[in-house]
């Protein structure tokens, strides 16, 4: 392998000839051989320092025109556009597990995009920190990525794919309006349901989901929440503005705000911005909340699609691939399993999320790579995981008619329509009776004396349940 020599504030490195970052990153690289190829910092990441970076050469361009000039400009622009369009994705190595304040991947990010606009200008023209990092520290800019990228990762990944599961629901229910079914608590039978309504609980959850996870990007003061859109940027190395020209802050957040198309606006506090993570909190927080009622649905879908005649066998669901590698025939709820798995995980990640916004010492929280990585692996798995099970499962369910008719018509929770009647400890009298000698409530309920037949059958209409 060809080296060429970079040098920093330490002194001289060897860097691979083919590729554009420098010592710094070469020095994080070389320090910090853990999860390399694999837990490398996120490609959202990359992304959003690609629009920040973008972002503030433009702020800077009108706001110290003598130092970032058109020239330096219109390189750097260009770069960082290569820089989003993914096309130097192999100049970003850095893993995760590095300083807490993600230094390195902004100097990651400095380097590259100085070194990739020099190139384009066909000189030495910007320099990584004086050009690329103008008004700005590490201990703003990552923050601010980090909320750029949650922002797309939730609004352009996570929302479509609940929306996707919520229109399929709304079908669902309109399809199996008029039948009904048995009602369960607690695994054991319950009063009578219409499956449109047990649908319908399903499509609320994640409509809920969905404006919990509205709530974590848009405003509201009133609630004293910060949301996602606020950006550090403009904040520098402690939240003082040191280095930064008089009205970047709102400068920069309006500029990536119209490369993105997001309502992004500048921290109202920057020392609050740097330190502490509370967005992030909140917002996967909502997340959790999704992946909760994602587990409950593809629990409720697993359960009634079980058998196919030795389980509950209420609804059916599409046969994907073979189930066993050994009982031939054999089907299993593979995204319903799917789903559950991605839901701890998301559940797991709550916790590494938390644990990590709350070792915010001082002016600064280092602990925020691995905060990003959990979120952004959160959002993207649960959004990938809902279109599949959207795809692949919840637009084939169907309702088996028989089975449920058969499994509500034998259900002893159908004496409740009794009680009235009879009474409720009558109707249990009639319910374990029933049970204990496995004959109908009717039977039951005649044998005690509690009703005539012809009353019984006068007052006993289980469809009029719901």
């Amino acid at each position: 392998m060809e080296y060429r020599i970079e040098h920093d504030s330490m002194g001289e490195v060897k860097v691979p000839a083919d590729k554009l970052w420098a010592a710094q990153t070469e020095r994080s690289h070389e320090n910090f051989r853990i999860g390399v190829g694999i837990e490398t910092m996120p490609r959202e990441i990359t992304h959003a320092f690609g629009i920040l970076k973008k972002a503030a050469a433009m702020a800077n361009a009108e706001l110290r025109p003598e130092k970032m000039t058109k020239e330096k400009l219109a390189v750097i622009e260009e770069a960082c556009d290569e820089v989003l369009s993914g096309a130097l994705n192999e100049h970003f190595p850095l893993v995760v597990w590095q300083t807490g304040s993600g230094t390195q991947s902004n100097m990651n990010a400095n380097e590259v995009i100085a070194n990739r606009a020099n190139q384009i200008a066909g000189k030495k023209l910007c320099h990584p920190n004086d050009d690329i990092n103008m008004s700005q520290s590490s201990n703003d800019t990552f923050p601010t990525a980090m909320h750029i990228s949650a922002v797309l990762a939730v609004e352009d990944k996570l929302l479509p794919a609940i929306g996707l599961l919520i229109e399929t629901f709304k079908r669902l229910e309109k399809e199996n309006e008029g039948i009904v079914k048995s009602g369960r608590t607690h695994l054991q039978d319950a009063t009578p349901i219409k499956f449109s309504q047990e649908i319908s609980g399903w499509r609320s959850s994640v409509e809920t989901d969905m404006e919990m996870l509205r709530a974590a990007l848009v405003p509201l003061r009133s609630l004293a929440l910060k949301p996602l859109h606020e950006l550090a940027l403009g904040g520098t190395a402690v939240g003082t503005g040191l280095n930064a020209p008089a009205g970047f802050s709102e400068l920069v957040a309006s500029k990536v705000a119209s490369l993105t198309g997001k309502p992004f606006v500048t921290a109202q506090n920057k020392f609050h911005a740097l330190t502490s993570k509370d967005e992030l909190v909140f917002a996967h927080g909502a997340i959790k909340a999704t992946a909760c009622d994602m587990m409950k649905i593809a629990n409720d879908v697993r359960w009634l699609a079980s058998g196919p005649r030795d389980g509950l066998g209420e609804i059916r669901i599409p046969e994907n691939e073979p189930g066993s590698s050994i009982m031939p025939g054999k089907v299993n709820p593979t995204q319903c399993e799917a789903v559950t798995m991605v839901a701890v995980q998301v559940m797991g990640n709550d916790v590494t999320i938390g644990v990590s916004a709350s070792q915010g010492n001082f002016e600064l929280n280092v602990f925020m790579p691995v905060m990003i990585y959990n979120f952004l692996q959160s959002a993207r798995l649960l959004a990938e995981a809902i279109v599949s099970f959207n795809n692949n499962c919840a637009v084939g369910i169907t309702a088996n008619k028989e089975k449920m008719a058969h499994n509500l018509h034998n259900s002893l929770m159908l004496v409740t329509a009794l009680n009235p009647y009879i009474g409720y400890e009558n109707a249990a009298k009639t319910a374990k009776k029933a049970f204990k000698d496995n004959i109908s409530l009717k039977q039951a309920c005649v044998e005690l004396g509690f009703l005539t037949a012809e009353k019984f059958d006068e007052v006993f209409h289980p469809e009029q349940m719901v």
